[in-house]
């Protein structure tokens, strides 16, 4: 057990000669040993080594371990058996693209951290990537400044529970609007009874319509209903989320249509 300790820590620690790549699967025989202990581990998923290397060093300075992929086939293998606790990567890699890696991590967490690393000519791709449920994007080149300032923050959002608990945004730990209901508390929701899976910041866009049906609001309130720690984001992230809710609770109901968009000015829940 010794010597697997030590093999572990080799890994986490980037020190086994491979630049700090690891399986997760390898990371989970030692989180077993001593779990309580092990800071958050982010995985780095692209195709270019010197930014594997460049993005592991900044972010293990910051405290983080890291695990690094060159392709989204090589990721997806290893989170197939355990995730990690944030996701950093690509749009454009061989094997799998990270579109299609970032689909299948929100099929398997709503509430995974993912972030995509873009080219500033990505602008479609970064849509779609928010519509497949990407948290947040970064144009290359970018600073190690931001992507670390960045990665604190969506790792403060990931983990909402404990310190919404203690914000006073409405008195009522349940919000029902017709058969939509949510629940404050434990960050859930229900159509009719059936549960309606929502990343976080979904969850904080629905709540901040359904607390006021019928009351118009902005995008740029919305912008910091669902992001209060962050000022990177821009309008059009918060009409990628609205699509996505739209859709899941369309799935549920296919004559839903309770999100209303008044051009120019936001959105509205219809008052039921």
């Amino acid at each position: 057990m010794e010597l697997l300790r030590k093999y572990c820590d080799a890994h986490a620690s980037g020190d086994a000669g491979d630049g700090g790549r690891f399986s997760a699967r390898r990371s989970a025989c030692y989180t077993d040993e001593v779990n309580e202990t092990l800071p958050p581990l982010v995985a780095i998923v692209d195709d270019e080594e010197h930014l594997r290397d460049t993005v592991s060093r900044a972010l293990r300075a910051e405290g983080y371990r890291t695990a690094l992929f060159s392709d989204g086939a090589d990721a997806w293998e290893s989170f197939s058996e355990n995730l990690p606790d944030l996701v950093i990567l690509d749009i454009l890699m061989p094997r799998m693209d990270g579109l299609e890696l970032c689909r299948r991590l929100r099929a398997s967490s709503s509430s995974l951290p993912v972030m995509f690393l873009t080219s500033k000519d990505e602008e479609f791709d970064r849509v779609l990537g928010l519509e497949l449920g990407a948290d947040d994007y970064l144009c290359k080149p970018f600073s190690l400044r931001e992507l670390a300032a960045r990665v604190k923050v969506l790792f403060r959002r990931a983990g909402p529970r404990a310190a919404e608990q203690g914000r006073e945004e409405t008195a009522d730990e349940v919000v029902r609007v017709g058969p939509l209901s949510l629940d404050t508390r434990r960050f859930t929701a229900e159509w009719s009874g059936r549960p309606v899976r929502l990343t976080v910041t979904e969850f904080r866009i629905l709540h901040a319509l359904a607390r006021q049906p019928g009351f118009v609001r902005t995008r740029e309130q919305l912008l910091g209903e669902a992001f209060p720690h962050d000022s990177y984001m821009s309008d059009r992230t918060i009409d990628c989320h609205i699509r996505r809710i739209r859709g899941k609770l369309e799935t549920l109901d296919a004559d839903y249509d309770g999100i209303e968009t008044l051009y120019g000015l936001g959105y509205r829940m219809r008052a039921e």
